[in-house]
């Protein structure tokens, strides 16, 4: 066990809070106000991990905090007290299933090449052949407007295997891509190029909280959120007047662009799930 003086777990909890409120605070602005923000609003609404307890700091396991002020951490039921401060408990045994699970996903996905050629057009399947008041983001021109958002997708071949962007395909799109995904299929067809499989790092971050540590989750929502930049640009949206230039991808040029960042985001994504695959193993060996 490593243990921390107060101090030193103050200075890492005040580094995360304002870090995660650069997101956080700007998104309850907004829902306070009524206004939405089609790119960031993704990661608080398809997300189901609050702004406040993405602010909540933990140290993660094997880490005691010393001092009286560590005490706090006892309002919280995953903290037991010790002789020498604060720390985390064993994972509940009521969390062994879905951390177990977890792993599985990891791992299959860690197992294989980063996949290059699906080109952001689930997005433009969300939207094919789709009634106008029908489209997600309505608000929203279509930059090709909606025959030429048509035309891309029976051009290109959607090549989607991520459950969560296929199952908000249009019905006239599903048969049109190369896989049907479902859920039970989902450690079988995930891969490390899906930008929406390493947005989800977020996800298996905060599954596990606070079981890891809080710089974790915050590594894995920092580069959520410019995952999601790129997958809202290469979409069939016009984001221009919220600041953001399209990556044309229905065009050579914009395909490559596209490749080219969805291969530095698969490499920046490795790092972390090997990080989380190891808190899953350790977690589980605890409870063995």
């Amino acid at each position: 066990m490593q243990v921390l003086a107060e101090d030193e777990w103050r200075a890492r909890e005040r580094h995360h809070v304002p870090r995660v409120r650069r997101w956080t605070a700007p998104y309850q602005r907004r829902r306070s106000r009524g206004e939405k923000h089609p790119v960031h609003d993704f990661l608080f609404q398809y997300y189901p991990h609050r702004p406040a307890h993405l602010e909540r700091w933990s140290p993660g396991p094997g880490v005691v905090l010393a001092g009286p002020a560590a005490r706090e951490f006892l309002g919280r039921p995953e903290f037991r007290e010790t002789r020498e401060g604060v720390t985390l408990g064993d994972l509940p045994v009521k969390r062994v299933p879905a951390v177990r699970a977890l792993l599985v996903l990891l791992e299959a996905t860690a197992s294989r090449p980063p996949r290059l050629s699906c080109f952001g057009l689930h997005e433009w399947a969300m939207v094919y052949r789709q009634a106008p008041e029908q489209v997600r983001h309505s608000q929203l021109p279509l930059r090709l407007g909606p025959a030429g958002t048509d035309t891309v997708v029976e051009s290109l071949d959607l090549r989607c295997g991520h459950f969560d962007a296929f199952r908000f395909f249009t019905g006239p799109a599903r048969p049109r891509n190369a896989w049907q995904p479902t859920r039970e299929r989902q450690a079988e067809l995930e891969q490390p190029g899906c930008l929406h499989a390493n947005m989800d790092l977020y996800r298996a971050a905060f599954k596990l909280d606070p079981f890891v540590p809080s710089e974790l989750v915050a590594d894995c929502f920092e580069l959520a959120v410019e995952i999601r930049e790129l997958d809202m640009r290469a979409s069939p949206y016009d984001l221009s007047g919220l600041g953001y230039s399209p990556v044309r991808i229905e065009t050579a040029r914009g395909r490559a662009e596209y490749a080219r960042a969805q291969a530095a985001f698969a490499a920046r994504a490795e790092p972390l799930r090997t990080r989380l695959i190891e808190h899953c193993r350790t977690l589980l060996a605890q409870r063995q």
